[in-house]
């Protein structure tokens, strides 16, 4: 790879990203198949997804991004092996971009779930840089690796974290976000908020999962706010999701609030079930900041607009679903960790 440079990688990329911000005719029809192959990535969904890497692959910000590391194209190249998540459209394209723009070789074991649409945004990427079709792979079980970067449950971390303990590691969780209210929020702001609530169905991990409110919180804003979204209830999985949570709450006589697409329920766990959202009460400032640090190892991101200090990235309403290139998961560096192999 030693003929390329930062500069060229910013120009094929930055094609990349053109081209998938404008679907063309074959992307839109994969967009739109995709639901046959996976009832969650609706073509919403997908064209959600799509769009938001090609955002996110602009010449400027990945000018910015790669200005921060010194990448020698020169030296040996390593063998990077990617254990993807699917659990959203194209939730592992990150770690795949990092590996190639880095100057490695992707061994990539893709999940089951989202194969076709990495693939098929690689093969975008061959057709506008050819010399890209020898630097990733597409492997059924990974071997012969360098380093791994890792993304799983808490339970399949663990067994990562034995398997590849020998060589160079980022082994990745279970994490959620959270969302910081102070009661002043407008309409405009709840709504967004209800993105960030609803975007994938909840299913990823910069899906907000928990609110935390101050003292004595009045949900009618929220419920009022959020309901343009309502018609995610007529997706049969999040239905199905919908109806066994409200079962339970009603068979257990657990506190609860119902506005026919979303309950709330008052739960001290970083981490609700589908088509359920925690909440949690707070005092202050201090007993907010408190709470945010203790569990920063299970948060990816904080939505809110107040005044806090927390260790994990803060960003405004609607944004939880829209990473800059440098908004790593879990926090760790990823080119940081290449550049450095």
């Amino acid at each position: 790879m030693s003929k390329l440079n930062k500069n060229y990688l910013i120009g094929v990329f930055s094609t990349l990203g053109a081209k998938l911000s404008y679907p063309d005719e074959q992307l839109n029809s994969i967009i739109k198949d995709e639901y046959h192959y996976n009832a969650w990535f609706t073509p919403k969904s997908v064209e959600h997804a799509v769009k938001s890497i090609g955002k996110m692959l602009n010449k400027e910000d990945l000018t910015q991004w790669l200005d921060k590391y010194d990448i020698d194209y020169e030296r040996p190249t390593k063998q990077v092996g990617l254990i993807l998540a699917g659990n959203i459209p194209l939730v592992g394209f990150h770690d795949v971009l990092c590996v190639l723009i880095s100057g490695n070789h992707a061994l990539i074991k893709a999940s089951t779930q989202d194969a076709r649409l990495v693939k098929f945004v690689l093969n975008m990427l061959v057709t506008i840089a050819p010399e890209f079709q020898s630097r990733y792979s597409f492997v059924e079980r990974l071997k012969n690796f360098d380093a791994v970067i890792a993304t799983g449950s808490n339970n399949t971390s663990r067994y990562f974290e034995f398997y590849f303990s020998k060589v160079p590691n980022i082994i990745r969780k279970n994490r959620n976000s959270v969302a910081v209210l102070t009661g002043n929020e407008t309409a405009g702001q709840l709504y967004k908020l209800g993105h960030d609530i609803f975007d994938y169905f909840g299913l990823g991990c910069r899906n907000v999962s928990k609110l935390l409110v101050p003292e004595g919180y009045d949900f009618t804003p929220f419920f009022e706010a959020i309901q343009p979204h309502e018609n995610i209830i007529n997706h049969h999985k999040y239905n199905n999701n919908y109806d066994y949570n409200k079962s339970i709450y009603l068979v257990n006589r657990d506190k609860h609030l119902d506005n026919g697409f979303l309950l709330v329920k008052e739960d001290e766990r970083m981490v609700s079930p589908l088509a359920v959202i925690f909440y949690e009460q707070y005092k202050d400032t201090a007993s907010v900041e408190a709470l945010l640090k203790r569990e920063s190892e299970n948060i990816q991101c904080i939505v809110s607009t107040a005044d806090i200090k927390a260790a994990n990235q803060v960003v405004g309403f609607g944004e939880s679903q829209q990473p800059a290139l440098w908004d790593y998961a879990d926090g760790a560096d990823t080119m940081d960790f290449l550049t450095k192999l």
